[in-house]
């Protein structure tokens, strides 16, 4: 059963430089020809064009060679996209290693939290990366099927915590569909200002309105609703007995 999530802090429990470096545990050499790969990328894309520049050009600008460019990325659509899939098993890792007692959807806001931290850490290049989605149908292509990733991982975790439940799989399909927009919402935001706001503010606004809507499944909210305590008590009943009488009532 879902509990009531009001008041659970939807902040990442992750640390935000061990969700967004998708490199740990990857040799630095290896971190850096990553990181050369996409800077010369998005560089070249930004000043020549996507479809005029060529893989050899981004393999040259980074001072690689094609075949190394291949070895990171299978194409150059996803060289802007570096992060991606680790994100993804980052996601994963959250929802695996989430306590039984914490209310599923307080952790997919956490898991999706960390996605947006993981972006900010970026900097620069998310703001890049943005413009080149406006810019490149190609790229708004990507971007829209990364997007729609996160959307799956989380309705599955949901579905998996209360699917059993009487309309579990459509409130995990409405809240996974609400975390996920309201991520992709505040992030565009930031990046159309050129990256200045305070997104992480508006994150958690965003969360905590869908943790106060949906915070009950169908079948929760509906047992909410049928049990209700109705206590009659005398006028000028000090207030101790007032009290005492409404605990009875309750633990009945």
């Amino acid at each position: 059963m879902i509990q009531h999530t009001n008041g659970t802090q939807c902040h990442s429990a992750t640390p935000r430089a061990t969700f967004s470096v998708m490199t740990s545990g990857v040799p630095d050499r290896r971190r850096r020809v990553r990181e050369a790969l996409t800077a010369a990328a998005i560089d070249l894309f930004l000043t020549k064009g996507y479809e005029e520049t060529t893989v050899d050009e981004i393999a040259a600008a980074a001072r690689v060679g094609r075949r190394t460019f291949f070895r990171y990325f299978p194409s150059k659509e996803d060289v802007i996209f570096p992060d991606h899939e680790a994100r993804l098993v980052r996601v994963a890792e959250v929802f695996a290693t989430a306590p039984q007692d914490e209310p599923p959807l307080a952790v997919a806001c956490r898991a999706v939290h960390g996605v947006l931290e993981a972006y900010l850490a970026e900097g620069v290049i998310a703001v890049q990366r943005y413009r080149l989605t406006r810019d490149f149908p190609q790229l708004r292509a990507r971007e829209i099927a990364s997007a729609h990733s996160y959307h799956i991982a989380v309705t599955r975790y949901l579905v998996d915590r209360v699917g059993d439940e009487p309309d579990g799989a459509l409130w995990a399909e409405v809240a996974a569909s609400a975390v996920v927009s309201a991520h992709n919402h505040v992030l565009r935001q930031y990046l159309k200002a050129g990256g200045k706001g305070d997104v992480l503010g508006k994150a958690d606004r965003a969360f905590r309105y869908i943790r106060e809507t949906l915070g009950l499944t169908a079948a929760r909210a509906d047992d909410a609703d049928d049990d209700v305590v109705v206590a009659v008590m005398r006028r000028g009943m000090p207030l101790a007995n007032v009290m005492s009488r409404i605990e009875d009532a309750l633990e009945r």
